[in-house]
């Protein structure tokens, strides 16, 4: 090992070895690193390898460190180190320890599935509405009190819990949590959060015990501090406080997942926990250029609760940062396609382009724009649009009111959501179908399915009206006011849109998203003259699902695209952040809550430094929301980044541009129209005016969804006249022009 590899700052924070210390590793400057070669001088120094415990939050991440450490000492040290994730540590000790909470060293450990199983038992046993106690929520809340270390007896001492649970009326909960966890103990089990509560309770109440691992390990190092919970720190802090011979390492300017119970305090007053902590910057980022480094330095400048460090590039200066003002999600997400096409043909291969974004329902839009454009893509971390579970859902009921003998989406959604038809039922409904050979939705009208009681006899009646009613208003109706029915009626509204978990709030921007995006084809249908109906829109649907499931392998060149939180560790030479929008980024829930919009910041600057030589920025002006075009503000993030580092709206063009104050400049003044789920509305299909503009051949348009045009040709005269407009993004449209709407410039 030879200490010279390391710059000054990263050989300081090696040498520690005899005082707390706290390494503060901005994005990029090589903490991996410090840790490794911190690891190999303790083993240089003579500690024995199991005398060291170093905790990670991933599997990957420890492998590669034991990995350079074998490299710098020997692989047979490197085996011999106690190292791993917090949970495959603590799991480790629980097993040797655990017969003194009452477990036996064969304990087993419940995954996500296995825990909400034995839940939802519980609520059935305990003759609970899983409407009210909804087995996902309830997992979560039980998850939340363990990582904060609160036990079944101290649930309702917790006021935050006690009133979300009356707001909820789900006043039961303590009960359901002590049940949940009697029942562990019974089987002998633990879940994942167990894992750290009951390492918390083991130190805690035994310290002959704790003692004993505290000789054991005589330096503990944890990485990513920034991400640890409550849990995590009292047992580190547990297992240091005697010694106190610890090395944390991490970035508060990287803290994200305070969703996840991450608690940035951890790291912000580590030097207050333990005297004498010695704190090092690592200051040099190797990953960007100058001009990434330095915007995202003047961005987090801006959040008061941090530990300031001024970031530094000795790269090349490089590109300026790209800004692409669009005047709606369609044009933004033609911007992006043509954007990746115009890097690729410079020579960055798709899998060295990530586009980013702040939800996950913001995929659809770029997701088609790649489809049609014939660009590759892989979601990171994700599902595709399309086959997110509550899409697929939406579209079998589609499918349904278009046909009714589709079985696969009969069998998929005759019971979600549920309305009394179990799997019992719908296997004696089919096994009817194919005995008297006819189609299962000839049986379901017919009522000729005798095996079944008469209360399912009227279930089953109740449902086939509604899809007959369903499928008589498709010949009717346009796709949008159907759409808007069927989940009203169908249930599926109420049915996503009343949890309030992260995962159901990120299923009801889905399905706002699935909504809206029908409202635009509807809205596209009319000003084009083509279909607007629900079957003219699953046509579509069924093409993009098509060309979704025979896109590219994930390891193949392919563009990634990935919500921002995902992206937390990873680069990529070339990045785009999308929907940069008042409302959506920062999202509205936080931007009147100071610590919240803090964290919005850190996760802009997370984005900013995922790029090693180009950020791309998109805002559309205009978005549909609810059904109808609304305005947007340009995200106050892109404000405090200053103009300095930004420059032509083109990918490494070096041409100049306009101020950006004034490509901010929204289209008109409206108020921000908030990005965030609601109870949808029951209005009918967008229409549009009736005013037709006066138009020449040549003259400049702008239309509010596709952007900057010329017309091209017209013809026809009143209400038949049309437009054939090529756009600067969206191609070539012929609109009709009592539809369109084009503002002459």
């Amino acid at each position: 090992m030879n200490l010279e590899d390391l710059n000054s700052s990263q050989r300081e924070a090696v040498l520690c070895i005899d005082a707390p210390s706290l390494v503060i590793a901005g994005a990029g400057s090589g903490k991996t690193r410090v840790l490794t070669y911190k690891i190999a001088y303790l083993l240089e120094q003579g500690m024995q390898p199991w005398n060291i415990l170093a905790l990670t939050f991933t599997n990957k991440a420890a492998r590669e460190m034991r990995d350079r450490i074998a490299t710098l000492v020997s692989s047979e040290k490197a085996g011999l180190l106690w190292m791993g994730t917090f949970h495959s540590i603590f799991a480790k000790i629980l097993r040797i320890e655990g017969n003194r909470l009452g477990f036996d060293a064969n304990y087993t450990i419940y995954d996500t599935a296995d825990s909400l199983s034995l839940i939802k038992l519980i609520l059935k046993e305990m003759n609970l509405d899983d409407k009210v106690y909804k087995p996902g929520a309830v997992q979560n809340r039980i998850s939340a009190a363990k990582n904060r270390l609160i036990l079944p007896s101290g649930y309702n001492t917790v006021r935050e819990f006690r009133e979300n649970d009356s707001y909820y009326h789900r006043t039961l909960m303590p009960e359901v949590y002590n049940r949940y966890q009697e029942r562990l103990k019974q089987a002998n089990a633990m879940d994942f959060d167990d894992l750290l509560l009951n390492t918390w309770l083991l130190f805690k109440h035994n310290p002959e015990v704790a003692a004993h691992w505290q000789e054991r390990f005589h330096f503990v190092l944890v990485d990513e501090y920034q991400d640890t919970n409550f849990a995590q720190h009292q047992i580190v802090w547990l297992l240091t406080n005697q010694r106190q011979r610890v090395c944390v390492v991490g970035d508060d300017a990287q803290s994200i997942y305070s969703f996840r119970g991450a608690n940035i305090d951890n790291i912000l007053h580590f030097q207050e926990a333990y005297t004498g902590t010695r704190l090092f910057k690592l200051e040099r980022n190797y990953r960007s250029t100058q001009t990434i480094v330095n915007a995202a330095g003047s961005l987090i400048r801006n959040n008061r609760e941090q530990i300031t460090k001024q970031v530094f590039s000795e790269k090349e200066v490089g590109n300026p940062i790209a800004l692409f003002p669009a005047y709606s999600d369609t044009d933004e997400a033609n911007i992006i396609l043509r954007e990746v096409q115009r890097a690729h043909r410079a020579g960055i291969p798709y899998k060295g382009i990530a586009v980013l974004y702040r939800t996950n329902a913001q995929s659809r839009k770029i997701e088609d724009s790649f489809l049609y454009g014939r660009v590759p893509y892989h979601i990171y971390a994700g599902t595709s649009f399309y086959q997110r579970e509550e899409i697929k859902d939406m579209l079998c009921y589609l499918r349904l009111a278009v046909n009714p003998y589709d079985e696969e989406s009969l069998r998929r959604i005759i019971n979600k959501p549920a309305r009394g038809i179990g799997d019992t039922t719908v296997g004696k409904l089919f096994l009817a179908a194919r005995n008297a050979d006819k189609p299962v939705w000839d049986v379901l009208r017919g009522g000729t399915c005798s095996d079944l009681k008469a209360g399912t006899q009227t279930r089953l009646k109740n449902f086939c009206e509604m899809i007959d009613g369903f499928h008589q208003s498709s010949q009717k109706e346009d796709a949008y006011t159907l759409a808007l029915r069927i989940i009203k009626e169908s249930g599926l509204r109420d049915y996503v849109f009343s949890g309030h978990e992260p995962e159901d709030v990120s299923k009801q921007e889905n399905m706002q998203e699935m909504l809206d995006g029908i409202a635009a084809f509807v809205q596209d249908g009319q000003e084009q003259g083509l279909g607007t109906s629900i079957s003219d829109y699953l046509q579509m649907a069924s093409l993009a699902t098509d060309m979704d499931r025979n896109k590219m392998e994930k390891d193949a060149d392919c563009v990634n695209m990935m919500t921002i939180h995902s992206a937390k560790g990873l680069e990529f030479p070339v990045v785009f952040i999308a929907g940069l929008e008042e409302g959506l980024f920062p999202s509205e829930l936080s931007a009147e809550e100071p610590r919240s919009l803090e964290e919005e910041r850190r996760l802009f600057y997370v984005a900013l430094t995922r790029a090693e030589c180009q950020v791309v920025l998109t805002f559309a002006k205009s978005r549909f929301r609810n059904g109808k075009m609304e305005f947007s503000r340009p995200s106050r993030f892109i404000r405090e980044i200053p103009q300095q580092f930004f420059k032509a709206s083109q990918l490494s063009s070096g041409s100049s541009s306009p101020r950006i104050e004034q490509r901010m400049k929204p289209l008109q003044t409206q108020r921000t129209a908030p990005f965030v789920p609601r109870l949808l509305s029951p209005t009918s299909s967008p229409r549009m005016g009736q005013d037709v503009p006066r138009l020449t051949i040549g003259c400049s348009v702008v239309h509010e969804r596709f952007g900057r045009g010329v017309v091209q040709a017209l013809e026809g005269t009143g209400i038949d006249a049309k437009a054939t407009v090529q756009f600067e993004n969206a191609g070539t449209k012929v609109l009709m022009l009592r539809f369109a709407k084009l503002t002459v410039q």
